[in-house]
């Protein structure tokens, strides 16, 4: 049985763990991310992956998901919001430090294309898929390939513009309306006396009646929902699949689907169009060390 190193690197945290070739993790743990300092987090990086070797020495080699720009290479171009990565070969450097070759890809590529392996999108060749974190990651695949674009920024859904904002374009993107953290989280932190840092909260509020919380989630689903239409109608998708801590929550899928139905009933020339529904990732937290492992099963 062939098993690699899955990492799964985030704004928040690195999620690692041992996985097969059938895609089975086990052996899983994580540990905040350093995300200002290059140096320690690369250590952090290299003792996740030496724990996993001690507990299997005959891994063949380390699998990265990771935000960003990524080169074939494993070379950043960007890395969202793991900044100290911006600009460096990650796939060299992890090579250099464990003996293991590395594979890099984009987090919402990996997640994408482990739900085709073994998740939601099995038997399904066009599809896009969405991840709501501390921005939104995108993915597009075409006849069961990733579409990557002419740079590698094919999927960077989250700087699409959904929103008007004169001062500064960009809190009018997807990023900053439909993410969860920079998204939902910080506009509900902008107008309370109460800050919070976890989604789930801001739910309860709104189920507790609480106005300001209900009216930011309504404005959440009109933007997400405004985004996600702006792709099904720009690429015709079999399937729309969201990722991402939120989506396990069924209450949003379900507010989301319904926004996205009453945005489609105003627009003259899509209403009456069968527009796929969104669903959630089946493969939760799991995604990124997978999808990142299965670039070695499919070289």
């Amino acid at each position: 049985m062939k098993k690699y190193v899955g990492l799964d690197i985030g704004g928040t945290s690195v999620k690692y763990g041992l996985v097969d070739e059938n895609g089975v993790v086990s052996n899983k743990d994580h540990f905040e991310t350093n995300s200002d300092d290059q140096k320690a987090l690369l250590n952090d990086l290299t003792a996740a992956v030496k724990k996993i070797q001690a507990i299997d020495q005959d891994v063949l080699g380390i699998g990265v998901s990771m935000p960003g720009v990524v080169q074939a290479d494993g070379f950043l171009t960007t890395s969202g919001a793991v900044k100290c990565f911006t600009g460096i070969n990650l796939a060299q450097l992890l090579k250099e430090r464990t003996g293991l070759p590395a594979k890099i890809e984009n987090d919402a590529n990996a997640a994408a294309i482990a739900e085709k392996w073994i998740g939601s999108a099995q038997g399904i060749h066009n599809y896009i898929g969405l991840v709501l974190g501390t921005g939104v990651g995108g993915a597009l695949i075409i006849n069961d390939q990733i579409y990557r674009g002419a740079h590698a920024r094919s999927g960077e859904f989250g700087w699409m513009i959904v929103e008007d904002d004169d001062i500064d374009v960009e809190m009018g993107s997807l990023n900053f309306r439909g993410a969860t953290v920079i998204g939902l989280i910080r506009r509900y932190n902008q107008f309370s006396r109460q800050r919070v840092d976890d989604a789930r909260i801001i739910f309860q509020r709104a189920d507790d009646g609480e106005t300001l919380a209900k009216n930011v989630l309504k404005s959440y689903y009109h933007s997400l929902a405004k985004g996600i239409i702006n792709l099904e109608v720009s690429f015709d998708p079999e399937l729309v699949i969201i990722g991402g801590g939120i989506s396990n929550n069924t209450e949003f899928l379900n507010n989301l689907n319904k926004t996205i139905e009453k945005v489609k009933a105003t627009h003259n020339s899509i209403k009456d169009l069968d527009l796929p529904l969104v669903k959630a990732a089946k493969l939760k937290n799991d995604a990124g060390m997978i999808g990142a492992v299965y670039q070695f099963i499919n070289a």
